[in-house]
């Protein structure tokens, strides 16, 4: 069977750790969309290990597979392959033949691009994603199979890198160098293809994880970002370029949309809200200068506000974890969950940090949206409209600090009642059951009440 992992809010909800948690039960492990740009951070054994490409599974001994709807740096894929052999892991990951392969000169254009679009830019990582995505849909792109077919590979360089070098040498007036050149990037790709080719790391992904299916296996679907992060569902223009709701399950691993309906589709949700970067973001407190819009650090949004936002921030540890830029925090917007609940037909909630919000006197949700003097109950269509939106809140008494540790051990009715109240009312809105609780950064710091697989 399948089980299906899917962020609900913007990303960062803590899906890595729930496909950790149900991690002995899947055989396979395979990402189904993104690329290097989807940071997660898996605790196993008392130690953590960053990954940005290489599903998470793989540190718990799964196969792991990027599918052909994820877009591939083969330099990061490599990179974070050897560290975890360093670390005295050996992981097995397979890669689709029919995904994109990200380039230098996808990186170079994305930071140019960024830098033109000004009040359009999304708050990209510059790692090539869009560009690499952008590439897919023009038909110009280079999938992981060609890098094992010499010619072929030589062939597509030919035809895409001088469109590229043009378009930042003409258009935007840039230098270009080694990103740009035919020659070196043939030598260097045809070198990876060679690795994945002696490796036996390329797979044809549907055909590949059907055949485990159908021998019995247990395959996890691992999406990256988050629902509103989707690029059809998703506060556009502030969004990424694939799909991470479930529906880009089917589509980027190959197995048919009946299978991953037969399976379980959990929806993870963050018991409060964060995001990086600009848009709208009603259910914010305080404010980050440079992201929240019309937001001026001299005049602030209330002394108390800004000091619950900062004390949000440091328990959730709310920082990029390269930058230490300060990510924006909020309280739950019922209405993005609603949005995907539906978008994605979640047959169960995992919902994590209600630990950050411990301690509170009250915890606030956005209930409700009040739209041009309506009230609404999910996100409009656009973000436009979305931006225009003002939450209407709903309050829960707040819960103490307790030994969380030894909730987790002891299961669902050690947690204290106001939060039971809070995780009650959320599973009410979205009609689906809970299924496990975080509690904590930890596999072991987890409430499970349902496990997917039996």
């Amino acid at each position: 069977m399948t089980v299906t992992i899917v962020g609900s809010q913007l990303g960062d909800e803590g899906k890595g750790g729930v496909v950790d948690l149900y991690g002995d039960a899947a055989d396979v492990v395979a990402r189904y969309q993104g690329g290097d740009n989807a940071g997660h951070t898996v605790v196993h054994d008392g130690e953590k290990y960053k990954l940005s490409l290489v599903p998470s599974g793989a540190v718990r001994g799964k196969i792991g597979v990027l599918g052909n709807g994820c877009v591939v740096n083969p330099e990061t894929l490599f990179d974070e392959i050897d560290t975890l052999r360093e670390r005295g892991l050996e992981p097995d990951v397979r890669v689709s033949e029919r995904a994109h392969v990200i380039l230098p000169y996808h990186r170079a254009l994305d930071g140019i691009e960024e830098e033109e679009k000004e009040d359009l830019a999304a708050g990209t990582t510059k790692r090539g994603i869009g560009p690499t995505y952008e590439d897919k849909a023009g038909r110009r792109g280079v999938r992981v199979g060609d890098l094992l077919d010499s010619d072929t590979l030589r062939e597509r360089l030919e035809y895409v890198v001088p469109q590229k070098k043009a378009l930042a040498e003409e258009v935007f007036d840039k230098e270009t160098g080694e990103a740009f050149d035919i020659d070196h990037l043939y030598e260097t790709y045809r070198e990876y293809g060679e690795r994945l080719a002696d490796e036996g790391m390329t797979v044809d992904c549907g055909t590949f994880l059907q055949n485990r299916i159908d021998a019995g296996d247990n395959v996890m679907l691992e999406g990256a970002q988050g629902t509103s992060l989707d690029i059809d569902h998703g506060v556009y223009p502030y969004v990424t370029s694939s799909n991470p709701t479930a529906g880009g399950a089917t589509v980027g691993t190959g197995l048919g949309p009946t299978v991953i309906g037969d399976g379980e589709v959990i929806g993870i949700v963050k018991a409060y809200l964060s995001r990086v970067g600009t848009g709208p973001l009603p259910t914010e407190l305080g404010g980050v200068e440079g992201q929240t819009p019309d937001y001026d650090a001299a005049d602030g949004a209330g002394a108390d506000e800004e000091a619950l936002a900062t004390a949000i921030r440091d328990e959730g540890g709310e920082y990029g974890t390269v930058t230490g830029r300060p990510r924006r925090v909020g309280w739950l917007d019922m209405p993005m969950l609603r949005h995907a609940a539906r978008a994605n037909g979640f047959t169960g909630l995992a919902v994590n940090h209600i630990d950050v919000l411990s301690g509170l006197d009250t915890v606030e949700v956005g209930h409700s949206y009040e739209f041009d003097g309506e009230e609404i109950l999910t996100m409009p269509p656009t973000t436009e409209q979305w931006s225009r939106c003002e939450a209407t809140f709903k309050s829960f008494d707040g819960w103490p600090d307790v030994d969380w540790t030894a909730v987790a051990e002891d299961g669902y009715e050690a947690i204290p009642e106001n939060a039971r109240t809070y995780l009650e009312y959320i599973s009410d809105e979205l009609d689906a059951p809970i299924y496990a609780v975080g509690v904590g950064p930890g596999r072991e710091e987890t409430v499970v009440v349902e496990n997917p697989y039996e």
